[in-house]
């Protein structure tokens, strides 16, 4: 979980190279901002309900494709790119940089959604935005959005008291999470 431009992708390139390495059965998921722009949802500052609503419902189904795999070996490893609450953690961010307060049966509909979600994650990394470092081109975005939607994360974590590491920017803290990471696809069974 994280804004943008925070470290996620690589961390989880590390961690999917060393994995793969020792021959674990890795597959990803990711790029909903591609397809959420293909879709002509809206995004970042924009971010909707129904987009909230899309990126958490697609996420749960690509989550269960990639661990399924019909007709190859089943991925023992599956790594998430984004998870459900880190739609909602852009949704609070859209809302609170246009002024405005969902409903708050919207709210807890879309809370109800994510928090499905939480029970199958063995390990939740949250990346924390460093403002020094720059947004990736690729990535534009609005220097308070991407600090709206870190301090989101965050929150959300903390208030669904949901175990997680966190991981800066440092070497040393990515350097951590990935042996964490490592360590525990060891300890656990296949997913």
């Amino acid at each position: 979980m994280g804004a943008q431009s925070t470290g996620k992708t690589q961390l989880l390139d590390r961690i999917e190279k060393e994995l793969t390495a020792q021959g674990t059965i890795v597959v990803r998921t990711g790029g909903f901002g591609e397809r959420a722009a293909l879709m002509s949802l809206p995004e970042m500052q924009q971010h909707t309900s129904a987009a909230t609503e899309w990126a958490i419902a697609q996420g749960i189904a690509d989550e269960i494709a990639a661990a399924a795999r019909p007709g190859r070996e089943p991925a023992q490893v599956v790594l998430a790119d984004r998870t459900a609450w880190d739609a909602l953690a852009f949704y609070y961010a859209a809302q609170e940089w246009h002024h405005n307060r969902a409903h708050r049966l919207e709210r807890e509909r879309l809370h109800l959604l994510a928090s499905t979600q939480a029970p199958k994650y063995s390990l939740l990394f949250a990346t924390v935005l460093d403002p020094a470092t720059p947004i990736r081109p690729e990535h534009p975005c609005d220097p308070r959005f991407r600090s709206l939607v870190d301090q989101y994360a965050h929150r959300i974590l903390t208030e669904e008291g949901l175990p997680h590491l966190r991981v800066t920017s440092e070497a040393h803290s990515q350097d951590r999470a990935v042996e964490h990471a490592l360590s525990l696809c060891c300890l656990e069974a296949p997913v």
